[in-house]
Order: C-alpha cells, then sequence, then structure tokens
C-alpha cells in the first residue's frame, strides 16, 4: 500500500497516471464480483444447454464442448496465471482478463451457431484462468492487517463456492425467463462495474516470475486432446480413427509436459512438488471432488429436461437444496479445520458426498423430485465443506514462497477433474435410450472415485499440523 504524504500546493493538474484511491472493501468487492462471474459461468450453463441445443442444434458431443471448453482453458491456464499476475502487477490483469472475459461473454450471447458460442467458451474461460489468482492478489493488496486480510480472503473463498453452487438456479431462472443467452449478457454489467472500480485501485507491485511458455503450451494440448478424444469416442466410438488419434496426441503430449518441466529452470509444475505425500493427496482429492461435483451437476441437468420434461427453472430449483447449504458449509469446514485439522473435514466430505451419490443410483423417471432434490444435498456439502481444507492441507507442506504456485496446481487439478468428468458422464449418456442407465454408471463412478480418494484424506495432517512454511 502507498503512504500518504504531505505535499505543498500546486497549481498544474494532478498527473493522469493517479488512480483515485478506493476503499479496501470496494477493492475486496470487485475481486468478489470477478470471482462470482467466474464460478457461476462454469456451472450455469449446464442447466440451460437443453435451450442451447434447440436453438443452435447440435449433438450431447456438441453440448459437452460448450462446459469444457470453458473448464479445459480455464484449467490449463492456471498453471501460469499466478505468474503472469506477478510479473505484470494483480490490478493489471486481474482488469485486463474481465475486460476479455466481459467481451466474450457477450459474444457467447450473441453466437449465431454451436460453433461460434464453443469458440467464445475458450475465450472466456481463458480469461477466467488469468482472472481467478489476480483477483486474489488484490485482496491481499488491499488488506495489510493479517486478521483483516484472513477475514477478507474467507469471504472471497466463500462467494466462489456460492457462485458455483448457485449456478443451475440462476442459470435455470435466467434460461425460463429471459432465454438463455441473458446468462452471458449478464456479465455485461457486473464486468463494467466491476472495471469502474479497478480505475481507483493503486497500481500493483511487479516483481520477476519466470513463465514457462513450452510447458503451459504441452498441457493446453495434452488436456484439450485428452477430453477430445473421450468426448469424440462417447459419441463415434473409440475405434474410430480421430479418437485413437487424439488419445495418442494426449500421451505425447502428457510425456513432453513432463520432459518440459523436468528441464525447465523455473517450471510452473515442479516435478519435486509430488515428492509431498500432502500436496499429491490435495491433488487427487481435489480432482475426484470436482469430477464428483461437476459430473453430477451436468448429468442431472439433462435428465430432469431430457428425461423428466421439468423447465430449465424448475431443473434449476432442483439444485436449491443443495446450493442453500453451500455457504454455511464453508463456514463449518473453517472452523472444523481448526479444531481437527484438514483431515477429519476433507474425510466427512468424501464419506458423506459418496453416500449422496450411492442414493441418486436409486433415482430414475418415476422416483419422486423432493427426494431428488433431497438427495442432492451431500453433494453440496461436500463442494463446500472440502475446498477450504483442502487448499490449507496443500499449503501446510508448502513453503510460503511457494504458495501462490502450490494453489495454482491445485485449481488446476480440480478443473481438470470437471472437465474429464463431463466428457465420460457425457459419453455414457449420449444415447437418449440408454440415457438413465448410463447417468447410473457416471454416478457410481464419482461415488467409487471419492470413496478411493477417502483413504488418502485420513493421512492428511491432522491438528497440531504445522500450517505453510
Amino acid at each position: 500500500m502507498h503512504t500518504t504524504v504531505q505535499e505543498p500546493i500546486r497549481t498544474e493538474a494532478p498527473p493522469a497516471t493517479a488512480p483515485r484511491r478506493v476503499s479496501p472493501t470496494l477493492v475486496l468487492g470487485a475481486a468478489l464480483l470477478g470471482f462470482f462471474v467466474i464460478g457461476l459461468d462454469a456451472s450455469a450453463v449446464n442447466v440451460a444447454l437443453p435451450a442451447i441445443g434447440r436453438t443452435l442444434g447440435g449433438t450431447t458431443a456438441g453440448l459437452q464442448w460448450i462446459v469444457d471448453a470453458y473448464t479445459l482453458m480455464f484449467a490449463a491456464l492456471l498453471l501460469s496465471a499466478g505468474a503472469l499476475s506477478d510479473r505484470l502487477g494483480a490490478n493489471r490483469v486481474f482488469g485486463a482478463g474481465l475486460a476479455v472475459f466481459t467481451a466474450a461473454s457477450v459474444l457467447c450471447g450473441l453466437a449465431p451457431a454451436l460453433g461460434a458460442l464453443i469458440g467464445a467458451r475458450v475465450l472466456q474461460g481463458s480469461a477466467a484462468a488469468v482472472m481467478l489468482p489476480s483477483s486474489l492478489a488484490l485482496v491481499r493488496q488491499a488488506f495489510p492487517s493479517a486478521v483483516e486480510r484472513a477475514r477478507a480472503i474467507a469471504l472471497w473463498t466463500v462467494g466462489g463456492a456460492v457462485s458455483t453452487a448457485a449456478g443451475p438456479v440462476v442459470g435455470g431462472a435466467l434460461t425460463s425467463s429471459l432465454g438463455w443467452r441473458s446468462i452471458f449478457f449478464l456479465n455485461l454489467p457486473v464486468g463494467l462495474l466491476t472495471l469502474a472500480v479497478l480505475l481507483g485501485v493503486p497500481r500493483s507491485p511487479r516483481r520477476a516470475a519466470a513463465l514457462d511458455p513450452l510447458g503451459q503450451l504441452t498441457a493446453v494440448i495434452a488436456l484439450g486432446a485428452l477430453t477430445f478424444g473421450v468426448i469424440e469416442g462417447g459419441a463415434s466410438g473409440f475405434g474410430t480413427p480421430t479418437a485413437v488419434v487424439s488419445l495418442l496426441v494426449a500421451v505425447v503430449a502428457m510425456i513432453a509436459f513432463v520432459v518440459a518441466e523436468a528441464r525447465a529452470g523455473e517450471p510452473m509444475v515442479p516435478l519435486g512438488l509430488f515428492r509431498s505425500r500432502t500436496a499429491t493427496l490435495s491433488l487427487a482429492i481435489g480432482f475426484a471432488v470436482n469430477a464428483a461435483f461437476y459430473g453430477t451437476v451436468f448429468v442431472l441437468g439433462l435428465f430432469f429436461q431430457e428425461v423428466l420434461g421439468l423447465s430449465a427453472v424448475a431443473a434449476g430449483l432442483m439444485f436449491l437444496p443443495m446450493t442453500a447449504l453451500v455457504a454455511g458449509a464453508n463456514v463449518g469446514s473453517a472452523r472444523a479445520a481448526a479444531r481437527f485439522g484438514p483431515r477429519v473435514p476433507i474425510a466427512v466430505d468424501q464419506l458423506v458426498c459418496a453416500l449422496g451419490l450411492f442414493g441418486l443410483l436409486t433415482v430414475d423417471a418415476h422416483t419422486d423430485r423432493p427426494l431428488t432434490a433431497l438427495l442432492l444435498v451431500p453433494v453440496g456439502i461436500g463442494l463446500g465443506f472440502a475446498v477450504p481444507s483442502l487448499t490449507a492441507a496443500m499449503l501446510s507442506d508448502i513453503p510460503a514462497d511457494r504458495a501462490g504456485m502450490a494453489g495454482g496446481v491445485l485449481n488446476a487439478g480440480r478443473q481438470t477433474g470437471g472437465a474429464l468428468a463431463v466428457a465420460v458422464f457425457g459419453a455414457l449418456v449420449a444415447h437418449r435410450e440408454r440415457f438413465v442407465s448410463g447417468m447410473h454408471v457416471s454416478l457410481l463412478i464419482a461415488a467409487l472415485l471419492l470413496l478411493a480418494t477417502t483413504a488418502g484424506a485420513l493421512a492428511l495432517p491432522g491438528r497440531g499440523a504445522s500450517g505453510v512454511r
């Protein structure tokens, strides 16, 4: 933060580059709004997919790409977005990312065809990746007091979790009342308001931070090819040349990524990170939690409308009980982690989520709708209860000066789990006549994935863990 000094009275106008200061609360509000639209756009579109399909056409594979085009770029570019924020300054990077995100949202809303919408979603996801770490850096910059900063970061975290969980409800309401395009147009006033606040934010300091272009490029190719191969395999068969070539490209790109990171002087994903049991387990659990959440929302959003025949708003309301508990679960997770360490809340989350998913295996076209909505509650508890404790566990074994890198890797792993779940689960429900059985297999995979990582959660730090070094 800049200090205020007494200046002699001058007759000339102040420099145009000196921004009017804004209060830390407004800075937090701007960062929260940016984080909120990032999370909202990651999940709100799920409920709008049938309406988009009716307007723009496209198969289930095309609808999967509307979700995954955003999530994939978000996941892959998060790996280096933190370094970019450090090099150029958090307020500059956040402002530029927000401007691109807002423009891309308008392009999504105006998209005349499915291909144009998917392309705009790629741009949106890329901008979201840039915004996330810089928004957190802005919050840290605005609150120099450790106590106030901790409270602000807690609010920022809760806002992101609530936006992701509320996405299906908001998306359903907007789609039914104003049409699916309004989901994207909503970002225009939010983006302009946030950019106006940023004009008064002091310039963020810059620091030397190495970029890793080869690692970033191979990461994008690997994730993109893997997702394309899975989606194409589900639509046309995994023996088709397109699917086989895509999966081979993914393998080659993954190998190239590992080699690039091993040889880089300052890699964006240091391979030594995986020598930490806590960091490796945190990544695996984060992958599983997001795979379960995003995969479940994707298949049930389609099930409610395509099989049960519900409207978009009614489908969104089916997720309301789940959404209502996310903020409280975030607070409860922080308190439980403070008392027991991160191990207990994460392990409880895994088990509660898995039990809820096993309960959803009984759902079909004849199940009472209130019961279905009730069975979704444990999934929402999982999202809200796991993430804060998972972040704390990850950082507990990482030196403080590498916390930004570790947070980026954790979030990239989580988003990758969500993207691959949509690809795999979408392949399982691609055929309407086998939709319910494919949905059950998808939910079973998610439940088993959570159970498999529960044992890992029990090996995480317990009460008395040292915290960030």
